[in-house]
């Protein structure tokens, strides 16, 4: 029987990089691919560009950091609409720092969300910053990663 507090995702991929000799080299192939869930649109994914990849595809690393940015965005909307603080635009510049391994592997060190928040009243201003800290101890991919995700907020008032 299944919990109503246990979730589950599934998602698909499929390469579509064989070029007509599967991996036989490291240039024989691209890193192509398509992520798909039902009823979303398909991801076009690669590999970052300094991998051999394509640029004008989603990547993984890029696709985990829209992840946390979208994951505080959205418990930080729910706490503000509980806590009485009205925004009225959010906007957020992230930046994520991987380092690489000798063996060729790597891992993020670090995160930073940059949320630039407006709220409808000065009078909120001060609990709409605040929130952010509960935020982030509510972010379930925050909650889910091994290394620092940072917060850089800034709020202003609607004109």
């Amino acid at each position: 029987m299944a919990s109503a507090n246990v979730h589950s995702y599934r998602t698909d991929l499929v390469w579509t990089g064989n070029l007509g000799s599967g991996t036989d080299s490291y240039r024989s192939y691209e890193r192509a691919h398509e992520v798909s869930a039902p009823g979303v649109p398909v991801l076009l994914g690669s590999s970052d560009p300094a991998f051999r990849g394509d640029a004008s595809r989603w990547n993984p690393e890029l696709l985990l950091l829209a992840a946390l940015s979208q994951c505080h965005l959205l418990a930080y909307l729910h706490l503000c609409a509980v806590n009485g603080v009205t925004v009225t635009g959010y906007t957020d510049q992230a930046a994520g720092t991987m380092t690489q391994t000798p063996d060729g592997g790597g891992h993020f060190t670090e995160a930073v969300l940059r949320p630039a928040v407006e709220v409808a009243d000065a009078a909120m201003a001060e609990k709409a910053a605040a929130l952010h800290t509960d935020a982030h101890r509510l972010c379930f991919i925050a909650n889910s990663v091994n290394f620092p995700v940072r917060h850089e907020p800034t709020v202003a008032v609607s004109r």
